[in-house]
């Protein structure tokens, strides 16, 4: 049986289901921040499965305790925390809390059962540098100032720390490119909140005519003046970490991290295309609030294809044609 941290949420949603198409069991652990009972049900109605659910904050060790107990659990999926880079410069002790706190009960909440398979879902961001040519054994950059980048960071060290002094744990770490995506035929995605924090369900929402525009910062160092970013599908995620845990089987004392990217654009090219596939004009205006970003962020998954045997297989365009299926499913109620 497979523990989905997060297993609500966006990522945690889609993988969950995948899980369910292959035959695996799974039991969700969830504190529903981010997410909501809804997405339980449709897993539930599309699997035709009970799905076995805690509503339950990952940093309550005695009640996560509780659950390794209950079930008999081989590997941990661990997709919660929260992940804005932005909103982490205004909340920082919220990321901090929630982000390293969540890693360490985890960890001493496995330790104390025995599940030593972990896959953790990190971002390309944690090496706090701007490249389009991240690799692997490149050396973090400790003094970027974000409080989300800092908190990765931490949680990588925590992990590799606690790995050293136990040569059972078998590890692999996902640093992934910007997620986006949903399943086909509009079955299951990304429920936006009112105020999202990503740009596509915020572009999204300009293309449904539920916003008029959405604030763009065109000052960074690239050639259209917005942020570089390898985009990658939930899909493709969800696959990259099926072959985390068929790679983790078996192993004694691994731990390692695997870049998972896919197609790389700037903001404003993904925009055009978003306005290509939804037919709508997305306003932009340049942002009031300006601070400091990552201009790139990108790298290659040779590492990933070369030990996992995985690669990207779905383009932006896809991508978007997936989310904004679902989107206009939800605004149909369907």
């Amino acid at each position: 049986m497979i523990l989905v941290t997060g297993g609500l949420g966006f990522i945690g949603s889609h993988l969950v289901l995948s899980l369910l198409a292959q035959g695996q069991e799974v039991v969700i652990v969830d504190n529903l921040a981010n997410s909501n009972l809804q997405t339980l049900e449709r897993l539930e109605y599309l699997s035709g499965m009970y799905v076995p659910f805690v509503k339950l904050d990952v940093r309550n060790t005695p009640a996560l305790n509780k659950v390794f107990e209950q079930y008999s659990i081989d590997a941990v999926v661990h997709t919660a925390g929260f992940k804005s880079i932005e909103e982490s410069r205004l909340k920082p002790l919220e990321y901090y809390n929630d982000n390293v706190s969540c890693i360490m009960s985890l960890l001493r909440a496995m330790q104390r059962t025995g599940v030593r398979n972990l896959v953790h879902l990190s971002s390309l961001a944690v090496y706090g540098q701007s490249s389009l040519n991240l690799v692997e054994d490149l050396a973090f950059q400790y003094d970027y100032p974000n409080p989300y980048i800092k908190s990765q960071q931490m949680i990588e060290e925590i992990i590799r720390d606690t790995v050293k002094t136990d040569n059972e744990w078998n590890v692999a770490i996902l640093r992934s490119g910007n997620v986006v995506g949903a399943f086909e035929h509009g079955v299951l995605g990304e429920f936006v909140q009112p105020l999202p924090k990503n740009i596509v369900p915020l572009a999204l929402q300009v293309a449904a005519l539920q916003r008029d525009d959405l604030e763009l910062q065109q000052h960074v160092d690239t050639a259209d003046g917005t942020v570089e970013r390898s985009f990658v599908h939930v899909l493709d995620v969800c696959e990259a970490i099926f072959a985390s845990l068929y790679w983790l089987n078996g192993k004694l004392g691994v731990s390692e991290a695997f870049n998972i990217v896919g197609e790389v654009s700037s903001i404003q090219n993904l925009l055009k295309q978003i306005e290509q596939v939804t037919g709508q004009s997305i306003r932009t205006r340049q942002s009031d609030y300006v601070f400091q970003e990552l201009a790139q962020l990108g790298s290659n998954s040779d590492k990933a294809l070369t030990v996992l045997n995985w690669k990207s297989k779905r383009s932006v365009t896809q991508m978007i044609q997936d989310e904004w299926r679902f989107y206009q499913n939800t605004l149909n109620s369907r």
